[in-house]
């Protein structure tokens, strides 16, 4: 008897990937946060365990609790009630269990000399931490590609009606119905992409939603680590801090066809400065193989370094668009708001 060993194909690849950028804002399941969420100092932005806090104030006895529900319902700034309640130094507070009003993960610095109002929170897993999505880093995935495959639209065979061109002279068509239109148009473009796809498995050719032949299937991304703070010491030897959340000022401006500023406006959002963490990439390399487009276009990447390049052009472009745009952007002094 012949005895013979059988590999298991490798038909999975995976990285784990280190993501580093200089500040970063993801946003959470709501917009802006209300007053009562919310305490500012000179330095630091807090956002407190609500349920900790309603157990600290039931035990201080008296009324507060019942003034931190009418807050509440009146959405009020709860910084006097917190003085009140527990002293100038408020922020140490612990409910009756010993747990923390204000725990650190919901502490930020305070980059702005400015009253901080409608805040926008950045989003947190289920401890409290902040955190970066799978869902979100894929869906900057998915936008690298498509604008890979418009840059690159002869070398993918990218369908004649979904280059460029094509595109603007749809959308300048239909400007007059855009706003109806646009979820749709802009499914349609992603879906001729990822989705209109033949996939074809043990000879057997299968059809049904776009997601079922959404080829981005193959790619699954974890979540990243929390974005605990921490330092590093460069190489001069200087110690910094890493993953710090902090609370600026972000300016929103348009302009004018002559590059004049048209407005300026100011928001709040939490956001997270010197990010390092790690995600992983997993590629099902043997079901990306399952997939033909119907339109014969090319497949955009093949294995996880063709992904990593295309992220790394697109990420590159981005930067050097929004730097040459707020470079171009002039003083106007005779609109208001003018920056």
């Amino acid at each position: 008897m012949i005895s013979t060993s059988l590999n298991k194909p490798q038909v999975y690849e995976s990285k784990k990937i280190r993501l580093t950028s200089r500040i970063l804002h993801i946003g959470s399941s709501v917009s802006q946060l209300n007053p009562f969420e919310y305490v500012q100092t000179a330095n630091k932005v807090y956002l407190s365990n609500q349920e900790a806090l309603a157990k600290a104030l039931y035990q201080q006895g008296g009324s507060f609790l019942n003034d931190y529900i009418t807050s509440i319902e009146q959405k009020e700034n709860i910084t006097k009630l917190l003085e009140n309640a527990f002293g100038k130094e408020w922020w140490n507070t612990k409910a009756p269990n010993g747990e923390l009003i204000f725990p650190d993960v919901f502490v930020s610095r305070k980059w702005t000399k400015n009253e901080i109002t409608n805040l926008r929170p950045m989003i947190r897993n289920g401890m409290g931490q902040l955190y970066i999505p799978g869902s979100s880093i894929k869906g900057a995935i998915r936008t690298a590609i498509a604008y890979y495959l418009l840059k690159h639209a002869d070398s993918y065979q990218v369908p004649s009606n979904k280059r460029v061109s094509a595109i603007e002279e749809q959308l300048e068509a239909k400007l007059g119905e855009l706003k109806r239109k646009s979820k749709s148009a802009d499914d349609d473009f992603m879906n001729s992409f990822f989705s209109d796809y033949n996939l074809t498995y043990q000879e057997r050719t299968f059809s049904g939603s776009s997601q079922n032949r959404d080829i981005l299937r193959a790619l699954q991304v974890t979540d990243s680590k929390p974005l605990l703070k921490k330092s590093a010491i460069t190489k001069s030897g200087k110690k910094i801090p890493l993953n710090l959340p902090i609370v600026p000022e972000v300016i929103v401006s348009s302009r004018f066809p002559d590059y004049s500023a048209k407005y300026r406006a100011s928001i709040y959002a939490e956001m997270v400065k010197e990010v390092d963490t790690e995600f992983t990439l997993s590629l099902n390399t043997e079901m990306l193989s399952w997939f033909k487009h119907n339109q014969e276009m090319r497949l955009p990447f093949n294995n996880l370094d063709e992904i990593l390049i295309i992220c790394q052009e697109f990420a590159q472009e981005q930067w050097d668009y929004e730097r040459n745009y707020w470079n171009s952007i002039k003083n106007n002094p005779d609109a208001a708001g003018k920056i």
